[in-house]
């Protein structure tokens, strides 16, 4: 498939991971709970098919770049840790309500900081 393909199954991948996460910490923002949530199962398999097409397109543009073959750098290392984060970040945000809280103030940040890491690669 061509990169461009890979790069827009990236983003599609990012963009529903942060919806499913806002929509799970809203809920539980707004005084509800993982029982009374009636879609947590179909919010689970969506984050969870997110969590998929983050790495497939990740790994997709890496492979046409040619990058995977010759180790993996530190700054993708760092951009796995973060998408393990944010794909672990789910739990945390039907936990509690402070968990919750946490989740919706910091997933977009660190989305924000693996942009910011594969756009300079720092390291």
């Amino acid at each position: 498939m061509p990169y461009a393909v890979y790069k827009l199954t990236h983003f599609l991948g990012i963009f529903v991971l942060l919806i499913t996460l806002a929509l799970s910490s809203m809920h539980l923002l707004r005084g509800g709970t993982r029982s009374d949530f009636p879609g947590w199962r179909m919010l689970a398999l969506t984050h969870g098919a997110a969590s998929f097409l983050v790495l497939l397109g990740g790994f997709g543009m890496l492979a046409r770049l040619g990058v995977v073959h010759s180790g993996l750098p530190t700054w993708i290392l760092l951009k796995l840790t973060i998408w393990l984060a944010l794909a672990a970040a789910l739990a945390l945000a039907l936990r509690t309500a402070a968990g919750a809280r946490a989740v919706l103030v910091g997933a977009p940040l660190l989305a924000l900081l693996a942009a910011g890491i594969a756009i300079y690669k720092p390291f």
